[in-house]
């Protein structure tokens, strides 16, 4: 049988974010979430890093030209449901990619601005921020900065949700379409992110804190997760509630397992779905 004939697809999803060699966060823990979520997860890489739980030793760029190649090899063939962005180091990277989600027509983009790693390292050139707000804030269903990215995007401290708040609005007026800011870093028991809508509306989010030392890769999975969600067909609001509730459970499920020396990375496959056959 032709392959053009047959009756179903996958949900599909593409990953366009750094390695991590640890297998904790960036594409790795992106195709983890996509397969736990039961949908086809493809990548095309920014950049590889020599990292582990303890830390990033060395970052060596993917030429933008090989990252458009990626891009457009998957897109052409087998067809993108969502996108999730990771990592983009430098304004020819942030360029490169607001291209081919022009070029392609791109929707349900899920962009999480990895700025800083869980260990504290810098993982974006100065210079590359305004270029990623004025090219990809527009371009993309949803922005998920945590507190330490909102701050260097707003360029001040943020310690309450007050500030999360005055944060999320500055990121729309900057023309973001949606912000999620996590508030994980905030102290105290209670976990609080804000839904930002550009239509006004403001949804909080709040659960008891999971306490576990292994959260590497958590703002990657939930970047992952929430674009998956989109794939299966979710509207924002509860693709962002759903992955939310994977986390949650990915991070309680892994919280007393050791995995390297320090910060440990998730369990992504505690519940993991069967791959979702979709009617073409």
């Amino acid at each position: 049988m032709p392959t053009n004939s047959l009756p179903y697809s996958y949900p599909r999803v593409i990953s366009i974010a750094g390695s991590d060699s640890g297998g904790g966060a960036g594409i790795q823990a992106d195709l983890k979430t996509f397969s736990a979520l039961g949908c086809f997860g493809m990548t095309a890489i920014t950049a590889l890093t020599a990292q582990n739980t303890t830390g990033v030793r060395a970052i060596h760029a993917v030429p933008a030209q090989m990252l458009a190649d990626q891009i457009d090899a998957v897109v052409e063939d087998i067809g993108v449901d969502a996108v999730k962005i990771g990592m983009l180091h430098s304004p020819e990277i942030v360029q490169c990619v607001a291209a081919a989600i022009q070029r392609h027509n791109l929707q349900r983009v899920v962009f999480d601005p990895v700025m800083v790693a869980t260990s504290g390292a810098v993982l974006i050139d100065n210079s590359a921020v305004d270029v990623l707000v004025r090219e990809l804030f527009p371009r993309t269903a949803v922005i998920t900065p945590n507190l330490d990215e909102a701050a260097l995007l707003v360029k001040r401290a943020l310690h309450t949700e007050a500030d999360m708040e005055a944060a999320a609005n500055e990121l729309l007026a900057m023309g973001a379409n949606a912000v999620l800011v996590k508030g994980g870093h905030l102290q105290g028991d209670v976990v609080s992110d804000l839904l930002a809508l550009a239509s006004g509306e403001k949804i909080w989010m709040r659960d008891s804190r999971i306490h576990t030392p292994n959260t590497h890769g958590t703002g990657c999975t939930l970047s992952s997760a929430i674009a998956a969600h989109l794939a299966l067909g979710q509207p924002l609001v509860d693709a962002v509630q759903s992955a939310r509730a994977y986390i949650r459970g990915a991070l309680r499920e892994g919280a007393n397992v050791r995995t390297g020396q320090g910060s440990g990375p998730l369990n992504h496959s505690y519940a993991p779905q069967a791959m979702v056959r979709k009617t073409r």
